[in-house]
């Protein structure tokens, strides 16, 4: 992977009315084949460094989003706005399905970089689970 951008994820959940914000600055890789612009990076578990996941971001026009992690516990969740998917994820405890609906996507990517945001919930037999933001941004690295 060519870490050429810095890319800035700020993920916030709402689960029973706490909220939770996670922010990560990392390098990674950010592409665009013609179609769909691919924001890639590893991003390392707090409690164990030797622990990690490969993240892959799908940005296909402002309508969908599919966002797949490989590593200890896999996943890839479908984002298209208006829409609700079924999507597989995949933890230490086994296999779920859940539900995923994204309410808003909004990107203004370009071959420099961006912003990309998102708002969607989480439901597990058809039972809300949790209210979610993304927010990524991508800038390119000094030096390119």
């Amino acid at each position: 992977m060519k870490e050429n951008f810095l890319i800035t994820v700020t993920g916030t959940q709402i689960i029973d009315g706490e909220k939770e914000t996670i922010k990560l600055t990392t390098a990674g890789e950010f592409t665009f084949d013609g179609e769909k612009y691919y924001i890639r990076y590893r991003e390392y578990d707090n409690e164990d460094p030797n622990v990690y996941f490969d993240n892959t971001v799908e940005v296909q026009d402002n309508d969908i989003v599919t966002v797949i992690r490989k590593g200890a516990a896999n996943s890839r969740l479908t984002l298209e706005r208006g829409r609700r998917h079924q999507c597989h994820y995949n933890t230490m405890f086994g296999d779920l399905m859940v539900g995923v609906y994204a309410n808003m996507i909004e990107s203004n990517l370009d071959d420099k970089g961006g912003v990309l945001q998102a708002s969607y919930t989480l439901d597990f037999n058809a039972g809300l689970v949790s209210k979610n933001e993304i927010h990524i941004k991508v800038t390119e690295k000094e030096g390119n």
